[in-house]
């Protein structure tokens, strides 16, 4: 995994776990370069999504893309990225159960 501060891509697991949803593992990484901890979520990648917009276009559904929006609708507010991604791994559930 590329380090979120330095861009190395050296890095270890500290610690690994399965997720509350079952489905996505958590690791705890830390940077060999300049000592960086972060997160990943590694999880079963599943069939393609495709999203239809107002204007009747199609593009894949993208988990970045509600992921930062509510980043930036929240940065003001006391919400941990854990509590966005649980919030991202519901709507991405609902769409599937929608769409199969």
């Amino acid at each position: 995994m590329r380090c979120p501060k330095c861009q190395s891509l050296k890095s270890s697991v500290i610690d690994s776990r399965q997720a509350e949803d079952g489905n996505t593992i958590r690791r705890r990484r830390s940077c060999d370069q300049c000592g960086q901890r972060f997160t990943t979520y590694e999880r079963i990648e599943e069939k393609t999504l495709v999203v239809v917009k107002k204007d009747g276009t199609r593009e894949q559904f993208s988990r970045e893309k509600i992921f930062n929006g509510i980043i930036r609708s929240a940065q003001k507010r006391p919400v941990s990225t854990d509590d966005i991604d649980e919030v991202v791994n519901r709507i991405e559930q609902k769409v599937r159960a929608q769409g199969a």
